[in-house]
């Protein structure tokens, strides 16, 4: 395994926006930089972390402000609160320690002038050490293995529309629409394809969480793959906003509906079209008979991994912050991931829906894994918590590169991206 730390210095970074899905925040005049005492924001069980606090107006000292702080483990409830005065903009605070591996998280908070400023920090002790929570049901294979034989009697039903208006000099674009899992169920997705008439790798990108019209993503295609996006709740792009609206308030907390039923869980279409996208991609004619890759983040994170350990025809993927792993952390004093299904939040904590969860945790799909794979996760996520996803990484046994970059909460840096398609066409051999 290859770990890549990146430590990105930034002075005028900003408090995390939890309500945006940890988007980063616009800039600010009074910033709050929390600093590591160790530069990887890595410790070892049992060693105390201590966290540096700069407030600063233009990137110069505050003085003689007073924050009000909490810490504790990841997402749980803070071990303890208080307020220190900064005499001249600069303080630390002693964070505590762990004695088995995951990771403590800093919040805190200044008022100035009537306005409030936030920041966070998590930081790991032994994190390469987490273990998952998860259990793996006995016929988890035979599960999945029935699952498919059943989906692949549906036939593909393809039906396939050029969009010239969304198609670029390079790239042409196709909206396609495919049946899965029942007769009369689809799934959409667009096609990008270079104008080339050549052979090329085929890439699967499967969509964040949420419900919303795709996009056509013409890049991939530019970087020399066969590319298709897709959405996995059967909403057509092209579905008028009345109707699109509906749709959406009914498939509030879609990741809830039949949690307590393993065979009817609304995620089993959802796998199942990973599926059918990859029977889609490899009968494509310019299909160079090769190389099927699978890249997404945090819920595309999570098929990604998904897909790769259930469907033998993919040979590599790339996969950032996923969603769905390690759900049952919650239940063992420790984050999970999103949707955070069985947080206080949901009181989901029945002996049907941890059953049904078991055969759909990201976690026990990343234990199949045999192919390598570029993965990639910030510390400061708050939407897919470095204890979930961590657990998920250190439960691939394939080879794979693991790029950190501890700053980032749910989102990734443009050097990161670049660097997983290098990557992803260096394996297929696109030069």
């Amino acid at each position: 395994m290859k770990i890549i730390y990146k430590l990105v210095l930034l002075l005028l970074f900003l408090s995390v926006n939890t309500n945006a899905q940890n988007t980063p925040a616009p800039i600010k005049l009074i910033d709050i930089l929390l600093t590591a005492s160790h530069p990887d924001w890595n410790y070892k069980l049992n060693e105390e972390a201590t966290v540096k606090i700069s407030v600063l107006r233009y990137g110069s000292a505050v003085e003689n402000v007073e924050i009000e702080y909490q810490y504790g483990p990841e997402q749980l409830a803070p071990e303890k609160k208080g307020t220190l005065k900064l005499t001249h903009g600069i303080g630390e605070i002693n964070i505590g320690t762990m004695n088995t591996p995951g990771f403590r998280q800093l919040k805190v908070q200044t008022k100035i002038d009537g306005y409030v400023y936030k920041n966070e920090i998590k930081v790991g002790f032994a994190p390469f050490e987490i273990q998952p929570t998860v259990k793996m049901p006995n016929d988890f294979d035979h599960f999945w293995e029935k699952a498919k034989a059943e989906n692949s009697k549906i036939p593909m039903d393809a039906i396939i529309t050029h969009k010239p208006e969304l198609s670029t000099p390079t790239v042409d674009v196709y909206l396609v629409r495919l049946q899965n899992y029942k007769l009369g169920h689809y799934l959409y997705g667009y096609l990008s394809k270079p104008k080339d008439d050549k052979k090329h790798p085929v890439l699967f990108n499967p969509p964040g969480a949420g419900v919303k019209k795709i996009n056509p993503i013409t890049s991939y295609a530019d970087d020399g793959f066969i590319s298709f996006t897709t959405e996995i709740h059967g909403v057509s792009p092209e579905i008028n906003e009345t109707d699109f609206q509906e749709i959406r308030k009914q498939l509030t907390d879609y990741w809830a509906i039949h949690l307590d039923n393993k065979d009817n869980y609304y995620y089993k279409s959802v796998y199942l079209s990973c599926v059918r996208a990859i029977d889609f991609l490899t009968s494509l004619p310019e299909f160079d008979q090769k190389n099927v890759v699978v890249t997404g983040g945090s819920q595309g994170g999570a098929l990604t991994m998904v897909t790769a350990g259930i469907d033998k025809r993919v040979n590599c993927i790339a996969a950032f912050y996923p969603a769905l792993c390690d759900n049952s952390g919650y239940l063992h004093d420790r984050a999970g991931g999103w949707p955070h299904m069985f947080s206080d939040k949901y009181k989901n904590n029945n002996a049907e829906k941890l059953q049904t969860m078991e055969y759909y945790d990201v976690v026990n799909f990343a234990k199949k894994i045999k192919i390598p794979g570029f993965y990639s996760s910030g510390y400061n996520d708050n939407t897919c918590p470095p204890t979930s996803t961590l657990s998920a990484f250190n439960s691939v046994k394939a080879p794979k590169e693991i790029v950190i970059t501890p700053i980032s909460a749910h989102w990734r840096f443009g050097e990161t991206n670049t660097q997983s398609i290098k990557w992803l066409r260096e394996k297929c051999g696109i030069q």
